[in-house]
């Protein structure tokens, strides 16, 4: 369950389908919600198996007139929005495109206001609310850019070895084509999932990892190979491979909703519960004013009892208060105004976790709270900087992250196995 784009140019078959395809592997089997006739219940069949088989075109008019007998059927009304949404892009006049995508809106928002609410439902509303990017170029060589279009066509029409033959040549003319790659992957997965033998399932799956492999090789940093790669191994349970798949996508582009959901929907299926470190940290006692680069810091010691978690605490406001006027230029000398910054939070934290492990050490601190328990464990495995940059983002961290994660990709992972998703904790 996806759809939010990726900074490449894409288009519906990336943003849309991938993501409604998985999704109905992992969601609860459908209710017709109106009484139906046989004829209808047949058509409704048929219309549901060209559907799961990507043949969108021919599915269309089939549901566009199970619309008319079943007006309140969500799934059929969502399935024939996203229909209507993927045909679109093969489309050449830019007005008749334009009236698919709006029918492909009203479709979707009737059977939002019937209820449904799914993540897949709020994905494509989101995605027809971006502009229409079926003319942005997927590749600046033009034959590749016409020869990705071609497998897209080919899709469209379910028609997935043609897929792949123009996705090949796509990638042939521009080895650099990460979307060739990665929707080659993406055939390999769908002719798995219509295959009707574990086996066939299995060896499919190997198929679309080579390519996904491929993708994520031109470009790590992109999250949607190692998500769907991530989809591809759950559907054949492979559990682990599958969680570390999305975690990758997660350390890719953090800032994204989709890579979450991916890994929401693993946690979901093997029933594990996930949750950053509970680090509250009490209210500060401390209050600090700046000038001519001074610091004036007023604390109260009757509120700062040895031992307690405010002692503590106050070495995090200490430390944050005297790094806003000395260590910001330090630590980032381009910078002219100051932000909150990945150096600055990990300093305080760290500051909190050494004192408190030393006074531990001398049997200074004999309890710790759940908070300084927490964040002695996070020392301990240096990951402090990871915690920040999943449990306390904002946009000033942000900015930090690429560069961190440049040569810290390991302790990243380790954050996300270790800390976030416990082996223990399944329900």
């Amino acid at each position: 369950m996806l759809g939010i784009r990726p900074a490449t140019p894409t288009a519906p078959h990336l943003n849309l389908v991938r993501c409604l395809f998985f999704a109905l592997l992992v969601t609860a089997p459908f209710q017709v919600v109106a009484q139906t006739t046989p004829d209808v219940a047949a058509e409704r069949a048929l219309a549901m198996k060209l559907y799961d088989q990507n043949k969108f075109a021919d599915a269309i008019p089939i549901m566009e007139n199970l619309v008319r007998a079943l007006p309140a059927d969500t799934v059929l009304l969502e399935r024939l929005g996203w229909s209507t949404l993927v045909v679109s892009a093969s489309i050449k006049d830019p007005e008749a495109r334009k009236q698919a995508r709006a029918r492909a809106l009203e479709l979707l928002n009737r059977a939002k206001a019937l209820g449904d609410n799914s993540e897949l439902l709020q994905t494509g509303l989101a995605a027809l609310t971006q502009p229409d990017d079926t003319n942005v170029p997927f590749s600046s060589v033009k034959e590749a850019d016409a020869a990705l279009r071609e497998g897209e066509a080919a899709h469209s029409r379910g028609d997935l070895d043609s897929a792949i033959k123009g996705y090949q040549r796509a990638l042939e003319l521009d080895p650099k084509l990460y979307m060739a790659a990665l929707f080659i992957g993406d055939m390999y997965f769908k002719k798995g999932y219509q295959a009707g033998d574990l086996k066939t399932k299995q060896e499919m799956t190997v198929a679309a990892g080579e390519w996904f492999k491929r993708a994520i090789a031109i470009d790590e940093n992109i999250e949607t190979a190692h998500r769907y790669w991530g989809d591809a191994l759950m559907a054949v349970d492979e559990e682990e491979q599958a969680k570390a798949k999305f975690i990758d996508g997660i350390i890719a582009e953090p800032f994204k909703r989709t890579p979450y959901m991916g890994l929401s929907q693993w946690a979901q299926k093997y029933k594990v519960h996930m949750s950053h470190p509970q680090i509250q940290q009490p209210k500060s006692t401390m209050t600090s004013s700046s000038s001519d680069q001074q610091t004036t810091i007023l604390v109260d010691p009757k509120k700062l009892p040895e031992g307690s978690p405010e002692y503590y605490w106050s070495f995090y406001d200490l430390t944050r208060a005297t790094y806003k006027t000395v260590g910001f230029q330090k630590d980032h000398p381009g910078e002219k105004v100051y932000r909150h910054s990945l150096s600055e939070e990990a300093s305080a934290l760290r500051m909190v976790a050494e004192i408190a492990s030393r006074d531990q050490q001398d049997g200074k601190l004999k309890t710790l709270d759940i908070a300084l328990e927490n964040l002695l464990k996070l020392y301990k495995a240096d990951l402090i900087e990871a915690y920040v940059l999943f449990a306390r983002i904002d946009e000033g961290l942000a900015r930090d992250y690429g560069d961190y994660r440049k040569t810290n990709r390991g302790k990243l992972r380790r954050y996300w196995h270790d800390f976030v998703i416990a082996k223990q904790s399944k329900f």
